[in-house]
């Protein structure tokens, strides 16, 4: 998962504010400053005096050269590198991240040049120090690289079976994210094979719409995380992330509040895409819904063989929620 961390060199009390609300993920500070960044809000420092030490645990290297790669390589192994690049910046990044360097920050200094590095390879690097210029630019950065986002690929499938299973333990996701129209979970039985399961956003005359909650499924069923993971439904507490997406496929982070596990009837769905089979289980109720093509909720219980619905399906296997190359059979 990405980090923001923000150069507040010389100590500036609105730009640390401003951090702090624009959700930064830490603060490099002058050395004697690191008690008041915390009076301001929780958040973690990098300074002489700080929550990660300068010259313990983090160090800072400016590469001018291609023969400065094998050095950093070797820093990353026991260290954070504040790493700057004087020119041909691409080229050095792309090298670091196919050596595996991957505890590198990079210092940049605009919204493009941040931009360009989180997706240097596709995989691009974890973290960037932002050297803002004012609390403005700061705060604009802030907001356009919290809302880049991740696209998963999104199909078609066809139901082909909607039956009771009888009880089972349900998760309810409670998030601190109103999601609309077209958004929720992926949610399947498989890592590998996902349906887009939508948010409880739509109005009925039973229930209050809850757009921050999205029934996702059985304890035992994955979802996706930030990083390009996934985790059970049932791991899965209050301050964790998950993965919203939308029918096209757009993603972003969501913090979980709560998780709501309850006994109540269950529904087997089973659908085809292409040859392969997919299936997913959830609660057995009108307010459950998945999600069509064209973004639209369909409930459950109307669900019938013939319907078309969205998946995300991957051809690797995982282990640990993390994606590796070994043919794995779920059934």
């Amino acid at each position: 998962m990405r980090k923001i961390w923000v150069k507040i060199d010389p100590w500036d009390k609105d730009m640390v504010t401003t951090a702090l609300e624009g959700g930064a993920d830490g603060l490099l500070i002058p050395k004697g400053y690191t008690k008041k960044a915390k009076e301001l809000g929780r958040i973690t420092t990098i300074s002489e005096d700080g929550d990660l030490v300068v010259g313990k645990d983090i160090v800072r290297f400016e590469i001018k050269s291609g023969t400065d790669e094998e050095e950093i390589v070797a820093l990353c192994r026991d260290h954070a590198v504040i790493l700057t690049c004087t020119d041909w910046t691409i080229i050095p990044l792309e090298n670091l991240i196919a050596k595996g360097a991957d505890n590198i920050i990079l210092e940049v200094s605009d919204v493009e040049a941040a931009g360009t590095a989180f997706n240097i390879l596709e995989k691009g690097v974890g973290q960037i120090l932002y050297s803002p210029s004012d609390a403005g630019d700061l705060k604009k950065a802030l907001l356009l690289l919290r809302a880049e986002t991740l696209s998963i690929p999104l199909e078609p499938a066809e139901i082909v079976e909607v039956r009771p299973v009888g009880m089972g333990d349900r998760v309810c996701v409670d998030t601190c994210t109103d999601m609309g129209l077209g958004e929720g979970m992926l949610v399947g039985n498989s890592s590998g094979a996902l349906f887009l399961v939508h948010a409880e956003s739509i109005s009925n005359p039973y229930v209050s719409p809850r757009p921050f909650r999205v029934n996702a499924g059985a304890v035992h069923a994955y979802t996706r995380v930030p990083g390009g993971a996934t985790r059970y439904l049932s791991e899965l507490s209050a301050g964790d992330s998950v993965l919203v997406t939308d029918y096209q496929g757009k993603t972003c982070p969501a913090i979980v509040g709560r998780l709501k596990i309850e006994k109540r009837p269950m529904m087997l769905i089973r659908a085809r895409c292409g040859e392969k089979e997919i299936t997913t289980i959830v609660q057995n109720a009108e307010t459950i819904r998945l999600t069509d093509p064209d973004g639209n909720p369909v409930s459950v219980a109307v669900l019938a063989p013939g319907d078309r619905v969205l998946v995300a399906l991957e051809d690797s296997g995982r282990h640990f929620g993390m994606k590796i190359d070994e043919t794995i059979t779920e059934k």
